[in-house]
């Protein structure tokens, strides 16, 4: 279940409403290797505008979904059915839901190229974040784990930081990471806490690099894409 973008930058339509993802959309399209889409967007407009914007370049529809598992197959279902190319879902869903996740993988990719991505630990988390019940394990251990869970489980493809890309080095994954920062982006590192920049990132072993308001807020994303890709 190999995906092949056209490059490695995933742009995140992290606003509001769907004239402004449009023309951010049109105008750098072409440029990136797939566009993604969170609640923000997909529950105000729904498949029709997954569709639309899937006309234009792959979709990564990222609403993380976590439930029982017959609930999360169908929700992978619906948003197969929208138009995404790359989904994802929480890791911490167990291995049950993702041997059935595998299953569900396995038939789409008959239809076309589809590949369902497990998130470990949000890049907004630190040690501090976790809840009370979680074990009191550093992040990274975390990461490993629930890494070690999804190759267990059949899938091959995770959402994690840069920060733990090295220790997952031996794991034959599709490797997105977010938290991307540029040497442009003057602003702090938003609600991210593991941030790395995209040389490190895809030096270190990243797939794909998942870039929101760096590029919505810059004044030239056309030139920090190109500097991306040289």
């Amino acid at each position: 279940m190999n995906i092949s973008l056209k490059n490695p930058i995933i742009l995140a339509l992290d606003v509001d409403d769907q004239k402004t993802a449009f023309d951010h959309l049109k105008k750098l399209g072409h440029l990136i290797g797939a566009v993604k889409l969170g609640p923000r967007l997909v529950y105000r407009y729904g498949s029709e505008f997954v569709k639309v914007c899937a006309n234009t370049c792959p979709v990564f529809v990222d609403n993380k979904y976590f439930d029982i598992p017959s609930t999360m197959v169908a929700a992978v279902q619906a948003s197969f059915d929208s138009g995404a190319t790359l989904v994802t879902v929480h890791a911490l869903s167990g291995s049950e839901a993702l041997k059935q996740l595998t299953d569900l993988e396995k038939k789409l990719n008959q239809i076309r190229p589809f590949k369902i991505l497990a998130v470990t630990i949000l890049t907004s988390w630190d040690e501090k974040s976790f809840p009370p019940s979680f074990n009191t394990w550093p992040v990274q251990d975390h990461v490993v784990g629930l890494a070690n869970l999804v190759v267990v489980s059949g899938l091959s493809g995770i959402v994690c930081s840069g920060h733990e890309l090295n220790l997952l080095k031996d794991k034959n994954l599709y490797k997105v990471v977010p938290g991307i920062r540029l040497s442009s982006d003057t602003d702090s590192n938003h609600d991210q806490k593991r941030v790395m920049s995209p040389k490190e990132a895809l030096t270190s072993g990243a797939q794909a690099l998942v870039i929101g308001r760096a590029l919505l807020q810059s004044k030239n994303p056309e030139k920090d894409i190109q500097d991306i890709l040289n």
